[in-house]
């Protein structure tokens, strides 16, 4: 079972300046890699609070000079918003300055706003994001390649720089189009999924979609597929601290929600407005649905959401919305000194027992 930080980099308010939500990153990233964490992915997304993350090979670039284990991944690229041949040199750059330890994840995105200061038509996203994946496993491992899409076109080109990794950095799909999902299943890719905010019940449905998914593909969930599980999670025996962190955590849905459905309000065109929405989960709905509470309670509770998506891989999501940097650097050593090593002990002597 492997474990990763998933660093969004959100400013929740002007009382947080950019360079402190990009430096926190960073030190997550750095006190992750000490903690025994596997690895560390970086949002994109531009022109508003919900993320200050707009390239996550950048950050993966500079978190590579500043670690020496931890795999760095993007989670996501929007590919839609990438010209391909500027995509494909940055990604051999980066697996080489990381020394192989790139994940490159990809998505379509879904936030129109950040479409239309891009100047593509987010009702394409799909199309292109389809030919994106044609091309990247081309450009990354043939030495001459070429293209010529309805999207995407590009002459007999070669990146300069190779990627380490061979035959290429391993690829991460996410999307909510059963349809892409299997594409990337078919091709042996990894998958990311999320049952966002919400508790077993959406979980065994994720895993059940998941499990048509791979059917529907000619492949077996548990045999051939590795996919990564996106949670939020804290442990501690301060009810304060924990409301703290599911605050934050229902910031980002909302601001998320607001951006992705177009009712996003701003005073200054920036900051994005925290509005309340019918469909608010609770305090107590979200201590309910999440592995939230004292240290056994989260190892019981993850242990159990284990045991219903059965993923190889979980993103725990350490920065969101303006929580205290120093509490959570203390959550993420008390995740490596405690939690991991305890779910890793009990999902290891249930391998061994099936």
């Amino acid at each position: 079972m492997e474990f990763g930080v998933f660093i969004l980099a959100q400013q929740r308010g002007y009382h947080q300046s950019s360079k402190q939500v990009i430096n926190n990153s960073i030190e997550q990233t750095v006190v992750a890699e000490q903690a025994g964490f596997d690895a560390a992915w970086y949002a994109e997304h531009h022109f508003n609070n919900y993320s200050l993350s707009p390239s996550p090979l950048m950050t993966v670039a500079h978190a590579a000079a500043k670690t020496h284990r931890i795999r760095l991944g993007t989670a996501v690229c929007i590919l839609p918003l990438y010209h391909p041949a500027r995509f494909l040199a940055e990604v051999g750059f980066v697996d080489t300055v990381s020394n192989g330890r790139l994940d490159l994840g990809v998505g379509s995105g879904y936030q129109e706003f950040e479409f239309e200061r891009f100047g593509v038509q987010i009702a394409e996203s799909g199309a292109i994001f389809n030919e994106f994946l044609d091309v990247i496993p081309k450009g990354l491992t043939q030495k001459i390649f070429e293209h010529d899409g309805q999207f995407l076109k590009i002459p007999p080109s070669s990146i300069a720089v190779r990627c380490l990794q061979d035959p290429m950095p391993p690829l991460w799909i996410t999307s909510g189009n059963p349809v892409t999902l299997g594409r990337g299943v078919r091709e042996n890719h990894n998958l990311f999924v999320t049952a966002l905010l919400k508790g077993n019940d959406a979980i065994a449905e994720l895993r059940g979609r998941l499990e048509k998914v791979a059917q529907d593909n000619g492949r077996d969930l548990d045999r051939d597929v590795k996919f990564g599980f996106l949670r939020c999670g804290y442990a501690s025996d301060n009810k304060t601290e924990i409301d703290a962190y599911l605050d934050c955590a229902r910031f980002q849905r909302r601001i998320s929600e607001s951006l992705k459905f177009r009712r996003a309000q701003s005073d200054d065109g920036y900051m994005v407005k925290e509005v309340p929405s019918e469909n608010d989960p609770t305090f107590e709905q979200l201590r309910k649905n999440l592995p939230v509470g004292s240290v056994n309670e989260v190892i019981d509770k993850m242990l159990e959401e284990i045991s219903i998506l059965r993923p190889k891989h979980i993103a725990l999501q350490t920065q969101l919305g303006d929580f205290d940097q120093k509490t959570m650097l203390k959550q993420i050593e008390l995740w490596g000194d405690k939690i991991i090593p305890a779910i890793r002990k009990e999902v290891g002597s249930t391998a061994a027992i099936a």
